[in-house]
Formats: structure tokens, sequence, C-alpha cells
């Protein structure tokens, strides 16, 4: 049976949840290798990676390509640097994968680090599934022709989320745990901010699309599977991931990358909460 991202509402709610199983199962593979003695190499980029990225890609691929059937070409951080690049265009579907997002928050042990898997369609992600494997939570954001939905599964129920309203004062501002630079405190001082907050890895945009956090501006490097999932979660809760000069985020570019975006929550980007 394949997906169909336009498909009926409750076939695709369908899928997206299969996805997350998927996602619980390489969480499993994760977790049976952290806390240990963690071997840590490093890619070209410098970036760390551990047997538990590759353990959990190995889980991901498998699973995309075998059981749940859905056979789009697949863009997957650990086998990128391994040279193996699939041909995708952006009219068409294909998926994003990050087995470990946050490998710098799973070698340090703070439990910051997800399952990050997302397709992508005409340049943007309509369906994302981001699994927290210490807490045990699992995110799905999801488009379809009938409309939107975003859920998280924890205390084992599924409960709807949505992006508050930005507060007209005290905005909750995320940044990153181990990419925070003097360029994002710059930008932030434009809002006025009532409590700063450090994160790992995508849950700094599921915060938001939950209703916990306002805005996350990313000033450094990031590549579309960092995002994406995380991406689609957000906007199915009625959030945004924009560039700095005000476009949407899109997916499919050359090599992948990212440029600086800020992600945020219901409504235009909060200016009303600028400082004069």
């Amino acid at each position: 049976m394949s997906y169909h991202p336009d498909g009926a509402s409750g076939h695709a709610r369908d899928h997206a949840r299969r996805l997350g199983n998927l996602a619980v199962r390489a969480s499993a593979e994760i977790l049976k290798l952290y806390g240990g003695n963690i071997l840590v190499g490093s890619k070209d980029d410098c970036s760390p990676v551990t047997a538990a990225d590759h353990a959990a890609e190995d889980i991901i691929l498998a699973g995309l390509a075998g059981d749940l059937g859905l056979n789009y070409p697949v863009v997957s951080e650990e086998a990128v640097a391994a040279g193996q690049v699939p041909d995708v265009q952006t009219d068409r579907a294909f998926w994003l994968v990050d087995p470990l997002d946050g490998t710098r928050e799973f070698i340090s042990g703070n439990g910051e680090f997800t399952v990050n898997i997302a397709l992508v369609r005409d340049g943007r992600p309509i369906l994302g599934v981001v699994h927290t494997p210490v807490s045990g939570h699992t995110y799905i954001g999801l488009q379809t022709m009938d409309g939107s939905f975003a859920q998280v599964h924890r205390g084992g129920a599924w409960q709807d989320i949505a992006c508050r309203p930005a507060p007209d004062k005290g905005l909750v501002a995320l940044v990153s745990r181990s990419h925070n630079s003097p360029e994002v405190a710059t930008y932030i001082e434009r809002f006025d901010v009532g409590e700063l907050v450090s994160a790992g890895s995508s849950l700094k945009f599921c915060r938001i699309a939950e209703g916990s956090a306002d805005l996350y501006p990313r000033l450094g490097r990031t590549m579309e599977w960092d995002t994406a999932a995380a991406h689609a979660v957000l906007t199915a809760a009625g959030g945004h991931v924009e560039t700095l000069d005000g476009a949407p985020l899109t997916y499919g570019k050359c090599g992948f990358e990212n440029p600086y975006f800020v992600a945020y929550g219901h409504g235009p980007l909060p200016g009303t909460a600028r400082r004069s």
C-alpha cells in the first residue's frame, strides 16, 4: 500500500502514525547504546557520528523501503555523508531523514536528541515525525487536501497541539544548546523576550508547536534533514519557518543546506513585541 500525500485524511493519518512507530523502533536501537561507552567518529564536516546514528538509520531505511511500502527517494544524513545521494526533484515527493538529530546531546547524555523523518513535496514538508527517545514522545504533523493536524503521543494517548498566539510582552525564545552565537543574541534583542531557553535538536520547533515557546532564530549552519520533520509539525500546528528575508524555508536545495531562518508560532512574526 503506497502513501499519497493528497489522500484522504483518515488514510494519511494512519500512515503518519505507522511512520511514528518506525521512529519508535529506531529509537529503541539508539537507547541500547545511550549512556554507555560511546565511540565517537567524525565526518568530513567535522560533525560527530556514532554507532547509534547508523543503527537508527538502518532501521528507518529498511522500514521505508519495506513494510511501510512508501517508495519515494530517501535523503538520509549518514547515507549522504557516505556519498549515497539520490536524485531528487523538487516537484516530486522524497524523504528527508535524520536518524539521530542532536548527536552532541546524545554524547553528552542530556536527553535532548530526536529521530526525524519527513516527507517533502513541491519543496515543502507535508508530513513529519519527531520522536524523542528519552521521554518517549512522538510528534506528528500532517497536511493533506482535507486540512492539517498536529499531535503528540505522550502519557499513552494522542493529544492535539497548536501554537499559541504570541504574547504582547515576554516572548519565550529558544536558542540552540550546542550552536548558539552572538548573531543570535543580536537578532533576539529586537523582541521583548521574557525568557530565553537553551534546547537541543529539533525539539525547539516542537516546543513552539505545542504552545510552550514562541520564537527560534537559527543563524548558523543546518541541513535540510535537521529541520524538515519538525518544520512539518510546526506548520501543521499553525506556525511558520521563514528565511530572514521573510520567504518560506524550502527543501530540495542543491547540497541540502539551509539558509539562516526563524521559526515562530501563530500569526505574523511578532513585531508588536519588538522593542522601540
